[in-house]
């Protein structure tokens, strides 16, 4: 159906059933995501040893994963639409999942890391959804339908680590493997069913339906994107504030669950890493809201303060566990902040017509920033301690703050003033 036949009855209706099917995607998907990840450094340290300082080796190459399959998903999309760039996505990580699961049974690095790379498409398809879910949103409501896509991981991030010990119980007494091999086989399972999800379900397709892959964009490449992206203020804070959100995420998240096994708390890893999924989704709506009401600017700023304080409780925590509880919530929370707004920001900033392609390289950038900091925590770790790791972070989420504070007066009203107005 062109765009330009399109009612607005008939817009904002494929737009509920593109939420609809976007949202049931993101719950398996997450739960694929979550339960697998979660023992990915209990993998390595198995191989390694576990005083390895490759512990954060695991979530840096799903993250690289992530990185380097966000362009070619978004070329696909460019091609065929969101549903076919969802479709390889998902599927591609559910054979990544069974080649992770090889790899453990053989005790094989290699073959384990290319599993989590291939695994990382997951996470490719599952951040891409969050575009497509404002594809045929109306500009005041973007950050909104964002919110409701990412809101949706939350029942399948939260127990998907819950599903790790049902999981692992099934695979050593039902066909005899080796304890961490059932989180990837039953992830793998999860992921093919979000394929068959958007497959049959993602029809009509929002960004074929929005006229983009209609318009025939020039070739671009990695470097004329990021061109594009930082020309503008809002497109370079749009950028900064989803780099460092996930840097800073990921640096801490990674190395907790080895920080808790090395202090004798490993049957605690699951909650806190639930909890902090919960923060890093379940305050999606009221985080959409929020943007859409008082401006991404304003919700990046809220973003980078949640960071800061995360950090400081984990940089305190000692070597007991109860800080880390709400230092993870708040860290997940502040995460959600800084994506969405930093995402809203992004496509508000960028013309339609190079809109796919440039989110795509931003999700890159974001991912391989993450990936990066994931893989440097395990050696900062073992160098310095857990707790200078989480000062590193809290240093990189106050740049983001400073950055907001000063830098949005030459982008938008300052968000002080906006602040102090209310």
């Amino acid at each position: 159906m062109p765009p330009s036949n399109l009612s607005p009855d008939d817009r904002a209706r494929i737009q509920r059933r593109t939420l609809r099917v976007l949202v049931g995607g993101q719950v398996v998907g997450a739960a694929a995501l979550g339960a697998a990840v979660t023992v990915g450094a209990f993998v390595v340290q198995d191989i390694l040893g576990d005083d390895t300082p490759f512990a954060g080796l695991a979530t840096a190459t799903v993250t690289m994963g992530t990185a380097f399959m966000s362009q070619v998903l978004a070329r696909v999309m460019l091609r065929h639409g969101r549903r076919g760039g969802l479709q390889v996505g998902y599927a591609l990580a559910a054979v990544g999942g069974v080649v992770a699961a090889a790899g453990v049974e053989a005790e094989s690095l290699p073959w384990f890391l290319l599993g989590l790379f291939l695994f990382g498409n997951g996470q490719a398809a599952n951040l891409l959804a969050r575009y497509a879910a404002t594809d045929l949103a109306a500009p005041a409501e973007r950050s909104s339908a964002m919110s409701h896509v990412v809101f949706a991981s939350t029942f399948g991030a939260v127990f998907g680590p819950l599903l790790i010990t049902p999981a692992q119980w099934a695979g050593a007494t039902w066909f005899g493997l080796a304890s961490y091999s059932g989180p990837w086989l039953v992830s793998s399972v999860f992921l093919v069913l979000a394929a068959l999800n958007t497959a049959i379900r993602l029809r009509p397709d929002p960004l074929v339906v929005s006229g983009a892959t209609a318009k025939t964009p020039t070739r671009m490449g990695i470097a004329e994107a990021f061109r594009l992206i930082t020309s503008t203020g809002n497109g370079r804070l749009a950028l900064t504030a989803m780099v460092v959100s996930q840097a800073t995420m990921v640096s801490v998240m990674t190395m907790t669950p080895v920080h808790l096994k090395l202090y004798g708390h490993e049957s605690l890893s699951p909650y806190v890493v639930s909890l902090h999924i919960a923060g890093m989704f379940a305050f999606s709506p009221l985080v959409g809201k929020y943007a859409d009401r008082h401006g991404r600017i304003n919700a990046i700023f809220l973003g980078a303060v949640l960071l800061v304080i995360a950090s400081v409780l984990s940089a305190i925590s000692g070597e007991g566990n109860p800080m880390l509880f709400p230092s993870l919530w708040l860290l997940g929370i502040g995460w959600n902040f800084g994506l969405i707004g930093g995402s809203t920001l992004l496509v508000e900033s960028i013309d339609d017509a190079v809109r796919v392609r440039v989110q795509g390289t931003a999700d890159l950038l974001m991912s391989f920033c993450g990936g990066l900091a994931g893989f440097s925590s395990g050696f900062i770790r073992r160098a310095v301690g857990f707790h200078l790791l989480s000062t590193a972070s809290l240093v990189l989420a106050f740049v983001l703050l400073v950055y907001v504070v000063v830098g949005s007066a030459h982008v938008r009203p300052s968000v002080v003033s906006s602040l102090r107005r209310r």
